[in-house]
Parts: C-alpha cells; sequence; structure tokens
C-alpha cells in the first residue's frame, strides 16, 4: 500500500470523527477513557486469540509432525517473535507520527494488527504446504508484533496527566481493564467452538472464527481513538504536555535509567500475567485428560476476578499510594509462587483457587503497572520514553514466559514455574527499591 493510499485512508477516518466531534468542543476524561478502554481491549484480544491458539491449534496445525509437547515448545518460541519486533515497530511508526501526524500512525498501525491477524485465520497448516506453514506464521506474528509498537497512543499517559492527584491511581488503572475484557471475549469464543464443534471440526475451521473477529474489533478501536486523537484540542493537550513523540538515541541516552527501571518495575506481574492465563492453559492441555472449554471457563472466571480487582487497585493506590502498592503486591505475587504449583496440581478445586488468587493478585498489580512510566520522565521525553518501557517491559517480563516457564517444568518440575514467578516478584521489589524518584514524586 502506498503511502499516499494510507495517507488518503486515515484522513478519511479522521474527517469522520471530526463530524462526530463537531457537536461538543470539550473532551471529557470520560471520553478518554473509553477510547483508551475500547483501544487496549482491542491489542489484548489479538494478543489472547493467538495465545490461546498457541496452545490448543498450532501445535496440531502447524507442527503435527513432532510430539504434543515438542509443538507446544515450537508455539511457544514463535508466540516470542511479537515481543521481540514491538520495538522495530515502535521506531518505524514514531517516523511516521513525526511525519504524517498520529491519526495516520493509528490508522496504519490497527489495520496492520487487524489484517495480520485475520490473515492467520486463511493459513493452511502443514498438512497443504509442509514447513512453510511455520514460515507464514512467524511472519504474521512478527506483523502482530511491529503493528503493536505502533498502537501506542499516549492516550494512558494524558490520562494520567491529566488526572486530580488524588485520583491517579484510579484513572491509573483504566488502561488496564482491556486484558481481563479481551481474555473474557476471546476465551468465551474459544470455549463456545470447542464445545458446539467436534475435534476435527474445530482443527479444520472453528479454531479461524476469533481471528476474524480481532478485525473487526480493530476498525472500532481505530474510529473510538481518532474520534478523541484528531480533535484540536486534544492536540493542544499533548502540546501543552509535551507529549509528543522525541528522537530514539537522545531519549534513551537521557532516560536510559528511567526506562530500565520502568521496564522492570512491572515484572512481578507481568511474569504472573502469563502464569494465569497462557502457561496453566499448556499444562492442562498436555498433562492433563480435562477438556479444554472447561479450563477456558475457568479462566473467563479468573478474569471477572481480574477485572474487580483492578478497578479496586485504584481506590487502593490513592490510599497508600502506586508504587506501595506495586511493593506489597510484588511479595503477594513472590508467596503466591510458592503456593502455586501447589495448586495447579490440586486437582479441580486447587485449579480454580489457583486462577482465581493469580486473577486477584494479577489485577492488583497489573492494575497500576501503567502508573508508574509516565511520571518517571522529564516531559519532552514522556510520550517517547513510556512507549520504549513498555515494549521493553513486554519484552522481558511477557514475551518468553510461557516457552521459559514450560521448559522448566518439564525438566524440573512443576514448582520450577513458580521459581520463574519469584524472580519476577524480586525484580520489581528491586526496582523499586531503586526507584528513589518514583517514591518522591508519586508516593
Amino acid at each position: 500500500m502506498s503511502s499516499q493510499a494510507m495517507t488518503f485512508t486515515s484522513r478519511s477516518l479522521e474527517d469522520d470523527a471530526r463530524l462526530i466531534n463537531a457537536r461538543d468542543h470539550k473532551i471529557a476524561p470520560g471520553d478518554i477513557s473509553i477510547g483508551v478502554i475500547i483501544g487496549r481491549t482491542s491489542e489484548f484480544f489479538d494478543f489472547f486469540v493467538y495465545a490461546i491458539a498457541s496452545v490448543i491449534v498450532f501445535p496440531s496445525l502447524v507442527f503435527p509432525y513432532v510430539d504434543a509437547l515438542t509443538g507446544t515448545l515450537y508455539s511457544f518460541a514463535i508466540f516470542a517473535v511479537a515481543f521481540i519486533t514491538r520495538p522495530i515497530g515502535s521506531l518505524i511508526f514514531m517516523a511516521i507520527d513525526r511525519r504524517y501526524g498520529r491519526g495516520t500512525k493509528l490508522t496504519v498501525a490497527l489495520f496492520l494488527l487487524g489484517g495480520s491477524t485475520a490473515s492467520i485465520a486463511f493459513m493452511p497448516g502443514y498438512a497443504t504446504i509442509g514447513h512453510y506453514a511455520a514460515l507464514v506464521l512467524i511472519i504474521l506474528r512478527a506483523a502482530q508484533g511491529i503493528a503493536l509498537g505502533g498502537t501506542w497512543d499516549g492516550l494512558a499517559s494524558l490520562l494520567s496527566l491529566n488526572a486530580p492527584q488524588h485520583q491517579r491511581g484510579w484513572y491509573a488503572m483504566v488502561p488496564q481493564l482491556g486484558a481481563p475484557l479481551a481474555l473474557l471475549v476471546a476465551s468465551g469464543l474459544f470455549a463456545f467452538f470447542l464445545l458446539t464443534l467436534t475435534r476435527a471440526d474445530f482443527l479444520d475451521w472453528g479454531w479461524r472464527y476469533p481471528f476474524f473477529v480481532a478485525f473487526a474489533i480493530n476498525v472500532v478501536a481505530l474510529f473510538a481513538r481518532l474520534r478523541i486523537v484528531v480533535t484540536h484540542e486534544f492536540e493542544r493537550l499533548f502540546e501543552q504536555k509535551d507529549l509528543q513523540p522525541s528522537e530514539i538515541l537522545p531519549t534513551v541516552k537521557a532516560e536510559g535509567r528511567n526506562i530500565i527501571i520502568g521496564a522492570f518495575a512491572p515484572l512481578a506481574s507481568f511474569a504472573l500475567f502469563h502464569m494465569v492465563t497462557v502457561f496453566p492453559l499448556s499444562w492442562v492441555a498436555l498433562f492433563t485428560n480435562q477438556p479444554l472449554e472447561r479450563f477456558l471457563i475457568i479462566e473467563m472466571i479468573g478474569a471477572s476476578v481480574g477485572l474487580l480487582a483492578i478497578v479496586v487497585s485504584g481506590f487502593i493506590a490513592d490510599q497508600i499510594g502506586r508504587r506501595s502498592l506495586l511493593a506489597w503486591s510484588a511479595l503477594g505475587i513472590a508467596i503466591f509462587s510458592v503456593m502455586a504449583p501447589l495448586l495447579l496440581n490440586g486437582g479441580d478445586l486447587g485449579e480454580v483457587a489457583f486462577m482465581i488468587l493469580g486473577f486477584m493478585l494479577l489485577g492488583l498489580a497489573f492494575g497500576q503497572s501503567s502508573g508508574v512510566v509516565a511520571s518517571n520522565f522529564a516531559t519532552e521525553a514522556r510520550y517517547t520514553g513510556s512507549a520504549l518501557t513498555s515494549d521493553l517491559a513486554w519484552l522481558v517480563g511477557a514475551g518468553f514466559a510461557p516457552l521459559v516457564a514450560l521448559l522448566l517444568s518439564v525438566k524440573f518440575g512443576l514448582a520450577a514455574s513458580g521459581i520463574y514467578l519469584l524472580s519476577g516478584a524480586v525484580a520489581t521489589m528491586v526496582a523499586l527499591y531503586i526507584n528513589k524518584e518514583l517514591a518522591g514524586r508519586d508516593r
């Protein structure tokens, strides 16, 4: 697609968004919140659709020539590709932002994200094209990562920065609501098709439908975000807060310490994020005889608990401070890391307890993980610094988590996955201890 065509598409959508905003000259925090939630839900939906398929579809579809465990490990290796290419996407799309504007950047990024996700639905398996199936999957997964690098719009930072001092925890948790909402929808779709189709029909065509849905959700998210991003008032707010993309190398040179600390501060929640979503699903699929749809329903229950816990995190953070809540949550995750292997291997009740406790802790920690990023940076570096921090945090804390946790569990026993989770909790506590600036600026 030519740059001229991309600009035309973006401008058409921006014109439509401006027409909707013509009656209202003021952007309310609620409008920004809705845009943030819809945007994050679309991003996480793409993530969870792929993550679930990487356990219950791709090992059979793409790697049928190896045993189930090896196929899942191969699938998890490809899962990590998006986290590797995401920083590349940030570099590409920040250049597009500077040259063509944030509306064009978001339009291209979200169409690339939705298009690459939907393209997976058309992907033939090993039985049709042999080893090229894995190559196609790697390419599409890499495209997802590049697109995710471009979906950073600064809305979450703007929301947090414009929040009253005594409500920053509340506004910091708003963007994180997208994750459990996306998991609810993605798990529900896969559970529905597993319950209503035969195994053969599900592997043939049923699994493809959630990937189609992802494209539609991304289109809705694009318009919801453009409705805010293209308004003149929003542009003025960005200028007032200096939330503009800065040059990468000067930003890294000036803010490298904050980027690294910001990436490690939410490591406990990011590690737990996969320990209660992707990893347990793989363990159940590989080492138990339980129906997968049953565990997906349990994940939906856990996601509902996580959703409530994220909301609660906003109230608690405004009482004791975001840094304190993250520290206490990391301590809770450290304790949970000892219990987690026993619960996951403890039968039906143990699994339910594992998911509910895990999602409860995840909601409290993850609910404030984005709130520790923006306040660290100088205003002129905040937009780019926040994006780079997010990319690095997901790469270090999440990209290889399912692969490493499964490898450790197979080689050393399920308890080893608890040690991996413990390391993330320790990293968070160390990062928060080092980060004296955060303690001074925002309790």
